[in-house]
């Protein structure tokens, strides 16, 4: 089993790295393989919806997110960590997320997916709100922790002393390397959700 991590922030060891690496610690206990990708850091660039990745099945845009995309296949389930900036998440980040979900056409149904966000102090619940909706449009189980799942600093020292933040973390790990060993199960005996055929629909007649 294997759970991929996004850090969408440009600093490789801060604030959001720390945070992730806390719950890879709980990985590892689980027995669960992990994976931390640093895209805050990359020249990604935004969907110009050229329809491409519908005829290829990859973003006509070869960079990081054509690299995640088989991660993405492999992986058990997938943790989005961003900062916050103003209320909202990392640009980049976005912009991999937008190309990422539309261009792998692979069903994602039962991949468990978190959002994590970092903070100095305010914008976490609009931040975690926005990231959580990539996992409700593609069919995926989104795990809880035992608070919206953020932590607050402005650097890593700051981040690793927060107590609480690093318990949600820990929390989350937890509750999310159940889910994904329980969907295994329920996949092995029961098989996933039958899925009706997409009815798309809009207000013009």
């Amino acid at each position: 089993m294997k759970v991929l991590m996004i850090n969408g922030s440009p600093h490789a060891t801060g604030c959001t790295f720390t945070a992730l690496s806390e719950m890879r610690k709980v990985f590892a206990e689980e027995g669960i393989e992990t994976e931390i990708v640093q895209v805050g850091n990359k020249p990604v660039r935004g969907c110009v919806a050229c329809g491409a990745c519908s005829k290829t099945g990859k973003c006509a845009f070869d960079d990081v997110v054509n690299e995640l995309a088989q991660k993405f296949f492999e992986c058990d389930g997938l943790v989005v960590g961003s900062p916050v900036y103003y209320a909202s998440a990392n640009a980049t980040l976005v912009a991999t997320l937008d190309r990422l979900f539309m261009s792998a056409k692979f069903d994602k149904t039962m991949k468990v997916g978190a959002a994590v966000c970092s903070a100095r102090r305010g914008g976490l619940t609009a931040t975690f709100d926005e990231l959580n909706k990539y996992f409700f449009i593609s069919g995926m189980p989104v795990a809880s922790g035992q608070y919206w799942n953020g932590v607050h600093g402005s650097n890593a020292e700051q981040v690793s002393r927060d107590e609480e933040g690093m318990q949600m973390m820990r929390t989350l790990a937890r509750n999310m390397a159940f889910l994904i060993k329980s969907i295994a199960l329920g996949k092995d005996k029961f098989g996933l959700p039958e899925k009706e055929a997409v009815i798309r629909t809009n207000f013009i007649r």
